[in-house]
């Protein structure tokens, strides 16, 4: 039996299509007169993850609980700011034309942060909160370094229920379906006439993220004592703007270019280039970096995750042997060769002084 050339066709479309990532129905829910966005949402969840996960990380290395919740709130208002301020200065033409309203431009629901602007004065938050309470900046981005990819990861999923910053189109089986017009009726920017599905960039860069998550979790349990000095933290910048260039390459969307590649494409190479250089550098000098994970004033010590501070045997310091794995490999990456850095090297405590007397 022959079967019609029209029905194959037909029929290779339709596998197509139900291969392909759909594109989402709506990018918010309405509760009311309140309408909330998804991108809003994964962001927020990204950052829950991350506070949570960082949090366990600093008790682990025997800070405070609740340290980084307190620099999570400037850290993450700042981060906004500064992505949101780095968007709209490399997009400019999609706020200050002669037909938009300028005012758009704090539209952050709509989508736009710059991840170039949002870690530097996300780091200016933790810096400030750190310069505060005199703690280590080293000891702090070892701890969040693994969970910041870990949040991108969540977050990048808002670009697909924006429908935007998606790649060139394709016909592999996960491509990604984009509505070509918006909800105003204008075409929406970066689609091709003539193509329905196209690479979902968001997709790849949420793996890859995770993926970077991953890799710095084990680096800082296996190589703790070496990755100390921010060194683990560059590592992650270095890891982000690798698989950033690559992302990027295949994006279509309006953007920059400067000598044949796109403005975000130079921008990971330069950050790469000054994360490698920082890596090197503070591998010269790892004993010159601060271990102090309790604020200033506060006896410096380690403390189970959960632990109870009102316990009556406080100067009982635990076996490490007792922790749970990743408990155990943070808490040797905190170690450091710094004076003042350990308890033990203090002297003899109290009670051991009392022993000796009542010996003698």
């Amino acid at each position: 039996m022959t079967i019609p050339l029209s029905t194959t066709a037909g029929a290779a479309d339709l596998g197509r299509a139900l291969a392909a990532i759909p594109s989402p129905g709506t990018n918010a829910i309405e509760l009311g007169p309140l309408k909330i966005h998804f991108y809003a949402l994964c962001i927020l969840a990204g950052v829950i993850v991350a506070v949570y996960w960082s949090e366990r990380r600093w008790a682990a290395m025997g800070g405070r609980p609740g340290t980084i919740m307190d620099l999570a709130v400037p850290a993450v208002l700042l981060g906004l700011v500064g992505g949101r301020i780095y968007h709209v200065i490399t997009d400019y033409q999609l706020y200050f034309g002669p037909d938009d309203n300028p005012v758009s431009a704090l539209y952050i629901w709509n989508g736009g942060l710059g991840i170039w602007g949002a870690i530097p004065l996300g780091a200016l938050g933790v810096w400030w909160v750190a310069h505060r309470r005199g703690l280590s900046l080293s000891q702090l981005s070892f701890a969040i370094a693994p969970a910041i990819p870990l949040a991108q990861a969540f977050g990048r999923w808002g670009n697909y229920f924006n429908q935007e910053l998606f790649g060139a189109p394709t016909d592999l089986p996960w491509a990604l379906e984009v509505d070509p017009y918006l909800e105003n009726g204008l075409p929406r920017p970066g689609v091709i006439p003539g193509a329905e599905t196209y690479h979902p960039t968001f997709l790849y860069e949420s793996l890859w993220c995770l993926a970077l998550a991953v890799v710095l979790a084990w680096l800082g349990r296996r190589y703790g004592d070496a990755l100390r000095g921010g060194r683990l933290f560059a590592l992650y910048v270095m890891g982000y703007c690798v698989g950033r260039f690559w992302i990027e390459y295949l994006r279509v969307d309006p953007a920059h270019e400067v000598l044949g590649l796109r403005l975000n494409n130079w921008t990971s190479l330069l950050v790469l280039l000054g994360a490698l250089a920082y890596f090197v550098w503070a591998g010269r000098r790892l004993d010159k970096f601060s271990s102090r994970v309790l604020p200033e004033g506060e006896d410096e010590g380690t403390q189970l995750i959960g632990a109870d501070p009102d316990e009556e045997d406080q100067d009982t310091v635990p076996a490490t042997g007792a922790l749970s794995d990743e408990e155990a490999a943070v808490r040797s990456g905190s170690r450091s060769s710094s004076p003042g850095g350990d308890a033990a090297d203090n002297g003899p405590t109290e009670s051991t002084t009392r022993e000796d007397e009542s010996r003698n």
